[in-house]
């Protein structure tokens, strides 16, 4: 993993894909440490999460999260998932936030030596591509290990520099109860579902 002190760096993370491809691998993030793992790499600008929230729940499970989020360095994006009923009646849940977090790199990456973009999307290819060509450096964190491997073929190519969430783990991830067990709120057929997440603060 290559880095420089002097580097401008912003995160853009996917939360439903980063918190899948932590799952499949069997653990739980601790943001405040994934915050200090890369402000200790170069100049942290900004770091960026992504997630749909459902707005008519009483309580949401992720709701904690986000607000913990918010209040300890991160900036918070977040849109109203929306409901719909699939061609076989039953009723999805969709919630993708790829726009948004293309938008925030393009409007960024001007002010930055070094994107650091958290999910395996394939649909994110073009958007590296269009950094790299801003002459600047784009980093893919996201995991081959998992079955099926949770980052497209084309995604990990294109990108400057691949992180293992694996390698990561030892650095980022945090102590959980051995009985404790993530609990996802949304139907786990639909790709687009935002995730399901208990306090991690």
């Amino acid at each position: 993993m290559i880095f420089y002190p002097q580097e401008r760096l912003a995160l853009f993370i996917d939360g439903s894909n980063l918190y899948a491809a932590a799952r499949a691998l069997g653990f739980d993030i601790d943001y405040k440490k994934l915050l200090e793992e890369f402000s200790a790499k170069g100049h942290l600008v900004r770091a960026f999460y992504y997630t749909a929230l459902i707005e008519d729940q009483e309580y949401s499970p992720i709701r904690p999260l986000v607000d913990w989020l918010d209040y300890n360095g991160y900036t918070m994006v977040t849109k109203p998932t929306k409901e719909y009923t699939d061609a076989s009646g039953r009723r999805k849940i969709k919630g993708n936030m790829d726009i948004e977090l293309a938008i925030d790199v393009m409007e960024m990456v001007e002010h930055l030596d070094h994107v650091v973009l958290f999910s395996g999307d394939g649909d994110f290819r073009r958007l590296v591509e269009a950094v790299q060509r801003r002459g600047r450096r784009a980093s893919v964190v996201s995991t081959v290990r998992s079955q099926p491997p949770m980052v497209a073929d084309e995604l990990r190519r294109q990108a400057d520099n691949f992180l293992e969430l694996q390698d990561l783990a030892p650095r980022i991830s945090r102590d959980m109860p051995r009985d404790a067990t993530p609990r996802p709120i949304y139907d786990e057929d639909e790709d687009d579902d935002p995730h399901g997440y208990r306090d991690t603060a």
